[in-house]
């Protein structure tokens, strides 16, 4: 990260809002623009005024963290709980929790793994008059924001190797590389043939340069029909992620209930396969938006402005290539992670998703969306291997981004029918 540089004014601002530059911050500061507006909604959500107490905030973000095994952000959070005077023992398991807070594992469960199944009777047993320690809709609203953002930033630690910080378990302590983390330089590991290596990168780099030109310049219609069988085919395409891992660090596991439960692939069209959420019918701008903004006043606006520029985030370059249009791969990669998540834009040909991303860029992409915990540095280093860390940043953060309003919007949707 040093080599690629990061500006010092975006650290500075990291560091009077954080009071230290932790390694999240350092792989973030690649792209200052994000960086701020992350800060902003991060502060907003853990700091500032709103219907959850402090201690409460962290604690959710603890519980929703140990979802995806993320020790790094559990370590983190748990620090700041206790700093702000949180009692130990709620840390030793979810069951020393208020019954109130252990009333959330069912929501943060499906909002961690498979949030299409998210209802508005999820929504009612935790809002109604007669439920036991109940939610109001504002407090109800925070949680789900600051537990979807806890996941996806999950996600974004794994798929970027974020390092322990030093006062975090294994943070100084020396171990010889790990084939489950990204080495802690800048560069990748070493090829037995470097020079293949490169020739190869190069010619992907080409590769994917024609195929984006290409797909601009192409002018063939799709009929409705084939647009919808190109979605369904990228929906339910067999993209293997599950790798061996050890069990979970206990520290992670005593916060979770039902650790076995996680994503699941859609099945194929006419199997049962969970109904498809059009774009058209409950979006982030038309709808989402006004949710958030009605129940937690400036969320709604400091969620949108995130979106907005990570959605527009670009350097006009690529590997080696300066002056490159990249909107259509961005696109490409958001689309493709809805697409997982079950959420299918009628405008949309899913066709360009197939030609724009090789398979080895969809394995890193579905395993940092679906299942981050699996994330492996050999998926990292097999994907754009002629492109800049900062780069693979960049596509993580679209990563992350993608599925945050993902899930928001299963859940706002149920908030929405329950409402009605």
């Amino acid at each position: 990260m040093q080599k690629e540089g990061i500006e010092q004014d975006v650290l500075l601002e990291a560091f009077f809002s954080l009071g230290r530059l932790d390694n999240i911050t350092m792989a973030m500061g690649l792209h200052p623009a994000y960086l701020s507006c992350f800060l902003r909604t991060q502060h907003a959500l853990l700091d500032l005024d709103g219907p959850l107490p402090s201690l409460w905030r962290h604690y959710i973000v603890i519980m929703a963290a140990a979802r995806h095994q993320c020790s790094y952000l559990v370590q983190q959070h748990s620090a700041a709980y206790l700093e702000a005077g949180g009692d130990e023992s709620w840390l030793g398991g979810v069951q020393q929790a208020p019954a109130k807070l252990r009333s959330l594992q069912g929501l943060n469960k499906l909002l961690a793994h498979r949030p299409w199944l998210i209802t508005q009777q999820h929504i009612q047993e935790l809002v109604c008059p007669g439920a036991e320690s109940r939610w109001s809709l504002a407090e109800l609203i925070h949680a789900v924001i600051l537990m979807a953002h806890a996941h996806s930033l999950s996600s974004f630690v794994w798929g970027c190797g974020v390092n322990p910080e030093p006062d975090h378990t294994g943070g100084h302590a020396f171990s010889p590389p790990s084939p489950n983390h990204l080495p802690c330089g800048p560069h990748s590991p070493a090829h037995e043939d470097g020079r293949q290596e490169l020739t190869d990168g190069v010619m992907e780099v080409e590769v994917l340069m024609k195929r984006m030109v290409e797909l601009q310049e192409q002018e063939e219609e799709c009929t409705q029909e084939e647009m919808l069988t190109r979605f369904e085919r990228e929906r339910s395409e067999s993209i293997p992620t599950a790798v061996v891992r050890g069990a979970p660090p206990e520290v992670v596991l005593r916060l979770v209930e039902d650790p076995e439960f996680s994503y699941e692939d859609f099945a194929p069209r006419g199997e049962q396969a969970p109904p498809t959420m059009r774009a058209q019918d409950y979006s982030w701008e038309d709808h989402g938006y006004s949710l958030v903004n009605r129940l937690l006043p400036d969320m709604g606006q400091l969620l949108d402005e995130k979106f907005q520029v990570v959605s527009n985030l670009t350097y006009h370059r690529m590997a080696m290539h300066e002056g490159v249009d990249t909107y259509t791969l961005r696109k490409a990669l958001w689309n493709y992670i809805h697409c997982l998540y079950g959420i299918r834009y009628d405008d949309y040909d899913y066709g360009g998703v197939n030609v724009l991303l090789e398979r080895s860029l969809k394995v890193f992409v579905k395993t940092v969306a679906c299942h981050p915990e699996q994330t492996t540095a050999r998926i990292y280093h097999a994907f754009w291997r002629h492109f800049k860390h900062s780069e693979k940043v960049h596509a993580n953060l679209i990563v992350m981004e993608a599925r945050l309003q993902a899930a928001l919007l299963y859940t706002l949707r149920a908030i929405t029918h329950y409402m009605r």
